[in-house]
């Protein structure tokens, strides 16, 4: 059976792995840590599982860790990009575990800042709800983090002024996904023919 006759850690943080007495492979060293390699451990069929084991886990984290630098994620979303990057599903599973207890996956501190950053370009509740759920938001955190924001209406009064009321400011406001009040308050007196297109605008980015 083969044995760990040496261990050598270089600075970039991974340790080379001798195995009786010839070079074998290079590992990160938390997970040589976990995997509890040590010089005189045999590599038996449980210690090379727990090696393999960590390897993914190691991987997976290190796959979302460049995820999560380009933008916050929900977990839906930062599973999705595991899986895609043939991640196996119980280290994705471990791994979404690890980043939540650690706080770097949060899905209402991600709801909160993107439904705040949505309505500060100008997008109503409903726009802001289905962007959240498409992103794997569950209905509750959705809820928490509209009640949270600016009211809608105040938001939409906020626009009329800037854009002047009328049918083109109120069709404006129903394709950012306001609410019929915060329509009607933009159409004024022209209420009736604005013709408004209840369709949100389909052009939120960066989802």
């Amino acid at each position: 059976m083969p044995t760990v006759t040496a261990l050598r850690a270089d600075r970039r943080g991974r340790v080379a792995v001798e195995l009786d007495g010839a070079p074998w492979r290079t590992v990160p060293a938390d997970v040589a840590a976990r995997a509890g390699l040590a010089e005189g451990r045999a590599l038996d069929r449980s210690a090379l599982r727990l090696l393999r084991r960590e390897l993914r886990r190691a991987e997976a984290l290190a796959v979302a860790g460049r995820a999560l630098r380009a933008r916050d994620m929900s977990e839906r979303r930062l599973a999705e990009r595991l899986e895609r990057a043939a991640v196996a599903p119980a280290a994705v599973e471990e791994s979404l575990g690890v980043l939540s207890r650690a706080g770097l996956v949060d899905d209402a501190r991600f709801a909160r800042t993107r439904a705040e950053g949505l309505a500060e370009r100008g997008y109503g509740d409903s726009a802001i709800r289905h962007d959240l759920e498409r992103q794997g938001v569950s209905g509750e955190v959705v809820a928490a983090a509209l009640e949270e924001l600016e009211p809608e209406l105040d938001r939409a009064r906020r626009l009329v002024e800037r854009r002047g009321p009328g049918a083109r400011t109120a069709r404006h406001l129903a394709s950012k996904g306001f609410g019929e009040e915060a329509v009607e308050v933009a159409a004024g007196g022209d209420f009736e023919s604005a013709e408004v297109d209840p369709q949100m605008s389909a052009d939120l980015d960066g989802g």
